[in-house]
């Protein structure tokens, strides 16, 4: 063969073409991508609806491919329809032009308010892209640009996709895009010009006319017409005859005056600046003919006034700053402040000159340091006192980051029980028991955790936001909380009860800030019910002390004793009158040497059933109706019991916690049962005091009625009587309550070991809050801040009334009770909480702006003011609102009116000219050559002009198909943009 006499080395030379290049792998991969879409075929789809681009469902479908190296995207973007049904049909249809090409005529969906730029230029409900995948991609050489539009015109035709396809080029800002579309024997063109200034000739209609003649090059004589769109849009920035409505916060009011302190509970609302921009108007001239309408660079019929069809959208100003938002956003950064309140306020707020500092921190280890000093001297309120007294000394007043005024303001509005000068027969705040209000607002603490929108936790939180964001900032905040925790223990030790909260256990729902408090104010009764035991104990002048319990103070002190050991909270042992309050009534005050004679107790001695028969009974809260006791049929009494130590959910988490580090093993389950049975021991030593001579039956019938099993036999003599006993796990060897009801002694509730230590919980509660920094605290709180945030909005929208508003707030009250329900919820979900909240803030502040323009309070007919009301709301909620009657209108009378007074501001420095005189107003409704003289100056040059021109017409010989052909161009100042389709027959040409 030749090639064997040939070099060896030129072996090597030879291509093979059969190999696939990167081109036709391009190609492959765009059909591939086009199958698995099932875009291939002919679909037709129902005529488009009017309107149906804005309302309909538009959805995307992505995909990546690659050209060598290089990464696209080809995007498939279409408006989702119902399927036709296409079946039988295909046979008719083989010659029908692709449904694209009939929707480059459809004048349905012309400018379109909010659409992919394709479908404004094209009128598109179809169509795929391919783009350059990263954002800073181009293809920008024009034969790259050949290259992917051959590559799109092969694919097209190789899968028969009638689908159009464009190709992305230049660089994305431009948005240049080319593409194609085929279909049995048709083809359409879409080619695009951008540039930068509108050359002169082509800045009316006429030129425009001229380019789409001369483009589509049609053969026939007479051209067929030309159907044309128009729209002009003129945009109205100047608003300066309109003031913003929203009045600063007067923050002078908020320290003194008449209004006082109230101005503390109320949070600020609105937009600092108008939160609309501009307003758009656009001038519709939807379907016109050429001749019809008179449009070039020496005269134009296109008047504004005269337009058919007049819509308008309203621009917002991007995060327009909000009252609301501010303060919300500004608390929740001291959420991530690391500051403790004392390096906030300087350490030197608690030194004293040559001394030790004396913070109220080391106020517990000196209780327990030796001392010669007497106890009561070196209590822990005269310790806080003291240093109480040192803050005062030291900081200066122009140092304090909150001045008197403020100050005492607020304490006032928080502890509004107090008056100036604390009187210290003062007992407590009459209106701190709130009625339960069963409002759905109210009860949203409950959703939130925060706190009822009338208690001190919630007011607290209020002032906290407002000292935080006017008056010193997170210094201001230091400082009030450090004279709330001072107030806080000045009422812990006067017996006087915290006002704002409702009385009771603390209740879990609320925030855990607000469940000290509440905790507190617990302690704070029990304390005062003690003391006021006491005074009258000491003016009766008898011994309050009882024998029977282990771990006495002492046997023999006098009353003036007592007081003192009263405060050790190491005492085991209560006297009645330091116990409770609540169970005096019940009984009969015999003196104690009577008391002790009859109940025979002394040194605890320990007596069977017979020996209990004999004491007298103690501390009986009423006698049970059916039941008697089984040894002695004697009435069976319900006893006075200690009420269970309330609880906040921390304690309860580390009781849990304690419990179950016990173990399973034996020991631990036995020191579990211990732990747990303390309120049971106490209830069974009243028992026993109450019922002389009672049993662990006659207890657990009471207590546990199915741990006493009944059942019916039948006796000696025949008859059917109830035999009662103890369930089986009462029976179980060495049982708890077995265990528990042979160490109880017959000891009423008033002389047992307290099981509530309000002391030692009072100082823990106390403890707790002084050593929480402004940040732990605004953790506390923000929740209780978003509940303030959403009844504001809500009481702002109930004013306004916009149906849009009302389905926020219920999705951010759902999302935010799904928040703020765990404990410690992330940063990221609360600030989309806050965002959401200045979103519907600044609606309501859009909303009250186009009321003000349009003047809506001002209509004096009915039904004008609920078209007006109805216009504005529509403005609110649709991306382009359609003005009913056009100028002519209600609404559009109004728009006129602003346009000319924004020019007359322009043309003349004159502010009277502002306001339109009325014969003005009247001339302007004269003849059209009048009218036409005076509108020169009404409205400004039009911002953006767009032309859609369309025929049908046979491209490229006068025998081929009648084909549609389209051209859209904008005008800007800036831009000038033509976006054609032209189609051509590719059967007969």
């Amino acid at each position: 063969m030749a090639a064997d006499s040939e070099p060896e080395s030129e072996v090597f030379e030879i291509t093979d073409f059969t190999t696939a290049s990167e081109w036709e792998r391009f190609i492959s991969k765009v059909e591939e991508v086009l199958n698995d879409w099932k875009l291939i075929g002919n679909s037709l789809g129902k005529p488009l609806e009017k309107g149906i681009f804005t309302s309909g469902t538009w959805e995307e479908k992505s995909d990546e491919i690659f050209f060598a190296d290089f990464k696209f995207s080809v995007t498939h973007h279409y408006l989702v329809q119902e399927s036709t049904d296409k079946e039988g049909k295909d046979e008719l249809l083989e010659d029908v032009i692709p449904q694209s090409m009939q929707d480059l005529l459809c004048m349905n969906n012309d400018f379109p308010p909010r659409a992919h730029c394709l479908v404004r230029w094209y009128g598109l409900r179809e169509f795929v892209v391919i783009a350059p995948a990263a954002h800073s991609d181009a293809v920008l050489s024009e034969s790259k640009c050949n290259l992917l539009l051959s590559s799109v015109s092969i694919a097209l035709g190789n899968t028969g996709c009638q689908v159009p396809l464009f190709v992305q080029i230049h660089h994305k800002w431009r948005r240049m895009y080319v593409g194609e579309c085929q279909g049995p024997g048709v083809r359409t063109d879409f080619e695009m010009v951008h540039l930068r200034k509108v050359p002169n000739q082509y800045t009316h209609l006429s030129g425009l006319l001229d380019i789409f003649k001369s483009k589509i090059g049609c053969p026939l004589t007479p051209l067929p017409p030309v159907s044309i769109a128009i729209r002009f849009t003129y945009v109205l920035q100047d608003w300066q005859q309109y003031f913003w409505p929203q009045q600063p916060p007067d923050i002078d009011a908020l320290v003194g005056g008449e209004v006082g302190g109230l101005e503390f509970g109320k949070l600020p609302f609105g937009a600092c600046e108008d939160p609309i921009s501009e307003l758009h108007l656009a001038t519709t001239w939807p379907h016109l003919t050429e001749g019809i309408i008179v449009d070039n660079d020496v005269y134009s019929d296109l008047d504004p006034i005269q337009a058919p069809h007049w819509s308008v959208r309203v621009r917002k100003a991007e995060n327009p700053q909000c009252l609301l938002g501010d303060f919300v956003t500004e608390f929740f950064k001291i959420c991530r402040r690391k500051e403790s309140t004392d390096e906030i306020l300087g350490r030197s707020a608690f030194e004293e000159e040559g001394k030790e500092t004396a913070d109220i921190t080391h106020a517990l280890s000196k209780l327990t340091e030796p001392a010669s000093v007497p106890i009561h001297k070196l209590s822990v309120s005269n310790m806080v006192h003291t240093a109480k007294k040192k803050i005062r000394k030291h900081r200066g007043v122009e140092e304090s980051p909150l001045n008197n005024d403020v100050l005492n303001t607020i304490l006032l509005f928080l502890f509004p029980d107090a008056v100036s000068e604390k009187p210290l027969d003062v007992t407590t705040s009459t209106d701190n028991n709130y009625p339960p209000s069963e409002s759905e607002d109210y009860n949203l603490y409950n959703q939130f955790k925060s706190a009822p929108s009338d208690s001190l936790t919630y007011k607290l939180a209020l002032c906290l936001c407002m000292i935080n964001f006017y008056h010193g900032g997170l210094k201001g905040v230091a400082h009030l909380w450090q004279e709330f925790v001072l107030e806080m223990r000045f009422r812990w030790e006067n017996n006087f009860l915290i006002p704002g909260l409702a009385s009771g256990p603390p209740d879990l729902r609320c925030c855990l800030l607000h469940q000290k408090l509440q905790m507190l104010n617990c302690c704070i009764e029990r304390k005062k019910a003690r003391d006021e035991g006491k005074k009258s104990s000491a003016s009766d002048n008898v011994t309050n002390i009882y024998p029977g319990d282990a771990g006495k103070a002492g046997d023999h002190l006098g009353p003036d004793d007592l007081k003192e050991t009263d405060k050790d909270k190491g005492e085991v042992g209560k006297s009645w009158d330091s116990w409770s309050d609540s169970e005096e009534e019940f009984f009969e005050c015999l003196s104690d040497t009577e008391e002790l004679k009859g109940n025979g107790q002394e040194s605890g001695k320990k007596g069977g059933p017979k020996e209990m028969a004999n004491l007298r009974p103690e501390g009986r809260l009423y006698q049970h109706g059916k039941l008697t006791l089984l040894h002695n049929g004697e009435p069976l009494y319900i006893p006075v019991t200690q009420e269970p130590a309330p609880m906040t959910e921390d304690l309860l988490e580390e009781q849990s916690e304690v419990l179950a580090k016990l173990g399973t093993s034996a020991e631990g389950a036995h020191l579990r049962a211990r732990m747990q049975s303390a309120c049971l021991l106490s209830d069974m030593e009243s028992f026993k005091a109450a019922n002389p001579g009672c049993s662990l039956e006659d207890f657990v019938r009471w207590y546990s009625p199915r741990d006493y099993v009944e059942e019916e036999v039948i006796d000696e003599k025949g008859n059917v009587v109830l035999k009662g006993e103890l369930s089986a796990r009462m029976k179980i060897p060495s049982n708890m309550w077995v265990e528990a009801w042979e160490t109880a002694k017959p000891v009423p509730a008033r002389r047992q070991r307290r099981l509530f230590d309000d002391t030692r919980e009072a100082e823990k509660v106390l403890h707790y809050l002084a050593i929480q920094k402004p940040a732990d605290l605004a953790r506390h709180l923000l929740p209780s801040v978003i509940h303030a945030a959403v009844l504001k909005v809500k009481e702002e929208e109930s004013l306004e009334n916009i149906s849009s508003v009302k389905k926020i707030i219920k999705q951010i009250i759902s999302h935010s009770s799904k928040v703020l329900h765990f404990p410690n919820p992330e940063d990221k979900k609360l600030e989309e909480i806050i965002h959401q909240i200045t979103n519907v803030e600044a609606l309501i502040a859009r909303a009250r702006s186009l009321k003000a323009k349009f003047g809506t309070e001002k209509c004096e007919q009915e039904e004008e003011k609920e078209d007006l009301e109805r216009f504005v709301s529509c403005l609110l909620e649709q991306p382009e609102v359609l003005v009913t009657g056009a100028g002519r209108g209600h609404a559009g009378r109004i728009i006129h009116k602003l346009f000319v007074n924004a020019q007359r501001l322009t043309e003349s420095s004159d502010e009277a000219a502002a306001m339109t005189p009325p014969e003005e107003e009247s001339k302007r409704m004269g003849s059209p050559e009048e009218r036409r003289q005076n509108s020169v100056s009404d409205f400004p040059p039009p911002a953006g002009r767009e032309f859609i021109l369309r025929t049908t017409v046979p491209r490229p010989a006068p025998y081929s198909k009648a084909l549609p052909q389209r051209m859209y161009s904008v005008l800007t100042k800036e831009d000038f943009r033509l976006a054609g389709a032209f189609s051509s027959d590719t059967s007969f040409f």
